[in-house]
């Protein structure tokens, strides 16, 4: 979405129009503010009502749907990050947009659970609202600079998209869905494509200026906002049962999953993500692959959360093939994201995200005959192979990087 990125090549402000716009400051260092971090508390609310629905829905056809709730909340997000990169959130205008975004984030929310009943047309209706209302509230506030152009793209392409969302939200069973789907697929096609508009064209590569300090910033906190989530199902599902040494057992497994996703996040390329995109060519690039990894690191988390739950609540249980599948499957696609992380900062993938894919993968025959609580610990004790590879990693070149080592290493 245009309305968050600096655009450089669509002609000239004077002084005087410049200091009229609402744009940061870029001469000193960007840091995620406070409105920022309270922005993303909305999303720990999000993201239980995800895992909650897919706990409810636990096949093909709800994974699917569950995916098809989290694109548009995942989206939101990532406009909203850019908007904030270009745009001074100190500023009140900002502000009330990013507040005004942040209730259209829990109306979807809170309508998750009756996202594909005869009330879908709310959560249709609300991120309709959020992203159409953005991009014509910054073409209304810029129509006289420069950033005129950029946010009739944003307008243009949200409107588009918006014409799938509301028409599946009126159309029921597949033909609805498969609206939605194809609404999500213009959404995530549109910055590919640079945004063609009619009568302006496409915005030029050169004309991206992300500014990798702030990006990569809330990128990381974000992604630790999401772990909250964990923590609160985790936190939640055990005091909803009756205390036992399987539960207690499978809430310390769940707690140990998520400081182990916090590290394997941070090393090295989590933490190393700015200095690529400011030394990018075209720093939207890596700034656009690393939110496709982010998307993939988060919808681990969801579901990591929902596997928590379950091996919480039933860790003895008979075996079910879907549950085991859940269980594992939320660290699986939270290292193929990581793997992509360390594809964008490094162009290569650390052997250690490869190894654990493959030991999830060697795992499962076996675990689809186990109780969740051995699935857990499975899940578990891979990551733990991973992170203790990085330990060794790091122990054998006896440094991390610093800032500008960013090419050849994972």
């Amino acid at each position: 979405m245009p309305v968050g990125m600096q655009p450089t090549g669509e002609g000239k402000t004077g002084p005087a129009e410049a200091s009229a716009t609402l744009t940061r400051s870029h001469r000193t260092p960007l840091h995620a503010t406070f409105l920022e971090l309270f922005f993303d508390l909305a999303y720990i609310f999000a993201f239980t009502q995800l895992s909650d629905y897919l706990i409810g829905n636990l096949d093909w056809a709800g994974a699917g749907r569950t995916l098809l709730l989290l694109l548009p909340l995942w989206w939101v997000w990532t406009t909203t990050a850019w908007v904030t990169d270009t745009y001074d959130p100190d500023r009140s205008t900002v502000q009330l947009h990013v507040i005004l975004v942040m209730v259209g984030i829990l109306i979807m929310a809170v309508s998750v659970p009756h996202a594909y009943d005869r009330t879908r047309w709310v959560f249709a209706g609300a991120y309709v609202a959020v992203q159409v209302g953005a991009a014509s509230y910054y073409t209304f506030i810029n129509r006289h600079n420069r950033f005129r152009g950029p946010n009739l793209r944003a307008l243009f392409w949200g409107c588009l998209s918006a014409v799938p969302w509301l028409a599946g939200s009126f159309l029921f069973g597949g033909v609805g869905e498969a609206l939605w789907a194809f609404a999500a697929a213009v959404d995530y096609a549109a910055p590919k494509l640079r945004w063609p508009t009619p009568w302006i064209g496409r915005l030029k590569r050169e004309d991206f200026q992300p500014t990798g300090e702030h990006v990569s910033e809330r990128y990381r906190q974000f992604f630790i906002i999401s772990l909250g989530e964990t923590i609160l199902t985790s936190g939640l599902a055990l005091s909803h049962n009756s205390f036992s040494v399987a539960r207690t057992g499978a809430f310390l497994i769940a707690f140990a999953t998520t400081a182990l996703v916090a590290r394997i996040y941070i090393y090295r390329a989590g933490s190393m993500l700015e200095a690529v995109i400011k030394q990018a060519p075209e720093p939207l690039r890596p700034g656009q692959r690393a939110a496709f990894a982010h998307l993939l690191m988060v919808a681990g988390v969801v579901l990591i959360a929902a596997g928590d739950e379950i091996a919480i609540a039933h860790p003895m249980h008979h075996p079910r093939a879907t549950w085991a599948a859940l269980i594992l499957s939320g660290p699986a696609l939270f290292l193929a994201g990581r793997a992509g992380l360390d594809q964008t900062v490094f162009a290569r993938v650390s052997w250690s995200r490869v190894a654990g894919l493959i030991a999830l993968a060697v795992v499962s025959p076996a675990m689809l005959f186990a109780p969740p609580l051995a699935a857990a610990a499975a899940g578990t004790l891979t990551l733990l192979g991973v992170v203790l590879s990085n330990v060794a990693t790091w122990r054998r070149t006896g440094r991390l990087p610093v800032a500008g080592e960013v090419a050849g290493e994972a």
